[in-house]
C-alpha cells in the first residue's frame, strides 16, 4: 500500500479504542469518553462533515471553534500548501519568504493604517506579542507603563499572559497565579447592563467606565486596552454604535494603546473582512488567527502601526531596543500561503457579502423563536450569532448548563453541530452559538435554525 494511503486508511474501531488510549481531548472532561465514543472527523465538504463511523452533520460552528471560514474540501488551498512545500517548506522568520511577504502586503490593503505584520502561531501567540511590544514601546520611551486592560467576559487566549486578559473566571480557575499587570473593566452587554441601565438613554456608562479604571490605576502605569469588536465565547456581545468611539476618546485622552483582537471576528465572520471595521474606530494593534488561513493551516498575525514600529528600529548604540521575539513556526511559507488562497477566495466569492446576506437570515429566523419561553435575547452580527437561554424573560434567570447541553445534544441528534458556551462565565454559560462557514445556503441556515426550535419545543424541562 502507498504509504500516504496508509496514513489515511483506517478501521472505525480501532480508531476509537487509540483515541481513548492516547488523546488528550481539548475542553473535555476526562471521563467523557469512558462512557460516550469520542467523536472522530474524516472528511469535510462545505458545512458538512462526515465522521468515522459515516454519520453526516452540518457543522454551524466552523471545525467547533469558529475558524473554517471558506468551508472544508477546498482543493486550490490543498494545492497551493502541496506546491509551495514541494518548493521550500520552512525557514525562520529572520528572512523572508515569498508567500509571508505578499500577504503581508494584503493585509494592509484591507487596514492600511496597519502596515506592519508579525507572524506567529495562534491567537493566543498572536495577543502574547501584543502585550510585549506594548510593554517595550513605552519603555523605550522611558515609561513603565506595563498594565494591559482587559473587558470582563472577553476571551484573549489560553496562554497564561493571554488567560490573565480574560475575563471568563471558570477558563481561569486553577490556573493561577497570573501575570501582574493586567486589569479587568466592565462588559458591554445590553441585555445584561453591568449599570443596570437601558440603551439609548444610558449615557454609555459601559464605555465610560474604562476612564475610571485607568484613573484608578494610574494613567502613566496603563499601557494599552485589549478588547474583542465582537465578545465571542463570553456570550455574543454586540456593542452599540457609539461604543468604540467613546472607548477610543479616553484611550487617546491618556495616551492609552488600543489593541483589537480579531482572532474570531476576522475574516468575513461579521459581514465585513474584519469586526472592528463596523465602527468608527482606529486601533493601535489588530491581532488575528482562526480564519487567517480558514484554519487549512496554523498561522495568526499581530498587526501594527508604522510609529508604533518605528520605537522599534534597531539603533547600535542600545543593544536591547529591537523587538526580541521569534516564532519558530510563524509565517511558514506554507501557512502563508494558505492565507494568500482563502483570503483570494473570500474576495472572489464574495463571502463577506454573503455572511451579510445569510447573517440577516439566520437572525431573522433565530428572531422569530423569541416568543418561546426560554429564548431570552438573540445577538449576532453577520454569520456569528448567540442565543441566550433563561428560566424567566423577567428576571433573565439563566438556564442551567446541564440544560443547555441537552438542547445541543438533541441538535446534533438532528445531524447539526452548534457551539454552547460552558465553564467559562460562573451562572452565565447558557448561550447557544452559531458561526458557520461563510459559504451557507439560505437551505443550511434554515435547517440551522429549525433544529434549535426543535430541540428547544421538545426540552420544555428548564
Amino acid at each position: 500500500m502507498d504509504p500516504i494511503e496508509q496514513h489515511l486508511s483506517y478501521d472505525p474501531d480501532e480508531m476509537v479504542a487509540l483515541d481513548r488510549k492516547y488523546l488528550w481531548h481539548h475542553l473535555m472532561p476526562h471521563k467523557v469518553f469512558e462512557t460516550v465514543e469520542p467523536m472522530i472527523v474524516v472528511e469535510g465538504d462545505g458545512l458538512m462533515i462526515k465522521d468515522a463511523r459515516g454519520r453526516e452533520f452540518l457543522d454551524c460552528v466552523s471545525g467547533a471553534v469558529w475558524c473554517v471560514n471558506v468551508g472544508y474540501g477546498r482543493e486550490s488551498i490543498a494545492r497551493a500548501v502541496y506546491e509551495q512545500l514541494r518548493v521550500m517548506p520552512y525557514y525562520a522568520g529572520t528572512a523572508g519568504n515569498i508567500p509571508a511577504i505578499k500577504f503581508a502586503a494584503k493585509l494592509a490593503e484591507f487596514l492600511p493604517r496597519l502596515d506592519k505584520v508579525f507572524y506567529s502561531n495562534s491567537g493566543s501567540e498572536a495577543n502574547e506579542k501584543a502585550f510585549k511590544m506594548v510593554r517595550q514601546y513605552w519603555r523605550l520611551q522611558g515609561k513603565d507603563r506595563y498594565k494591559i486592560l482587559f473587558r470582563n467576559r472577553d476571551y484573549h487566549g489560553t496562554t497564561i499572559a493571554a488567560l490573565s486578559a480574560t475575563g471568563q473566571a471558570e477558563r481561569k480557575a486553577e490556573y493561577g497565579p497570573f501575570v501582574p499587570g493586567f486589569v479587568e473593566f466592565p462588559h458591554c452587554m445590553c441585555y445584561r447592563c453591568a449599570f443596570g441601565q437601558s440603551y439609548p438613554g444610558c449615557n454609555l456608562e459601559c464605555a465610560k467606565s474604562l476612564e475610571k479604571v485607568i484613573l484608578d490605576e494610574g494613567p502613566d502605569t496603563v499601557g494599552a486596552i485589549i478588547i474583542e469588536p465582537i465578545t465571542a465565547g463570553g456570550g455574543i456581545i454586540v456593542p452599540v454604535p457609539e461604543y468604540y468611539p467613546a472607548l477610543q476618546e479616553i484611550c487617546r485622552k491618556y495616551g492609552v494603546l488600543m489593541i483589537m483582537d480579531e482572532v474570531v471576528c476576522g475574516f468575513g465572520r461579521t459581514g465585513n473582512m474584519f469586526g472592528h471595521l463596523h465602527y468608527d474606530v482606529d486601533p493601535d494593534i489588530v491581532t488575528m488567527a482562526k480564519g487567517t488561513a480558514s484554519s487549512y493551516m496554523p498561522l495568526s498575525v499581530t498587526m501594527a502601526k508604522g510609529e508604533l514600529f518605528e520605537r522599534f528600529l534597531n539603533d547600535p548604540s542600545e543593544k536591547l531596543a529591537y523587538f526580541r521575539d521569534i516564532s519558530t513556526y510563524g509565517g511558514c511559507a506554507g501557512s502563508c500561503i494558505a492565507a494568500l488562497e482563502s483570503t483570494r477566495i473570500i474576495e472572489e466569492e464574495k463571502l463577506c457579502e454573503n455572511s451579510q446576506t445569510m447573517g440577516a437570515r439566520l437572525l431573522d429566523g433565530l428572531n422569530s423563536l423569541l416568543g418561546l419561553p426560554q429564548v431570552g435575547d438573540v445577538r449576532a452580527k453577520g454569520l456569528f450569532a448567540g442565543v441566550e437561554l433563561v428560566k424567566d424573560k423577567k428576571t433573565k434567570q439563566p438556564v442551567e448548563e446541564s440544560y443547555l447541553a441537552k438542547v445541543a445534544a438533541d441538535i446534533a441528534g438532528q445531524g447539526v453541530l452548534v457551539g454552547k458556551a460552558n465553564r467559562s462565565n460562573p451562572g452565565l454559560n447558557n448561550i447557544i452559538t452559531f458561526a458557520p462557514a461563510l459559504v451557507a445556503t439560505e437551505q443550511q441556515i434554515d435547517r440551522m435554525v429549525g433544529a434549535l426550535q426543535t430541540a428547544l419545543v421538545r426540552n420544555t424541562d428548564f
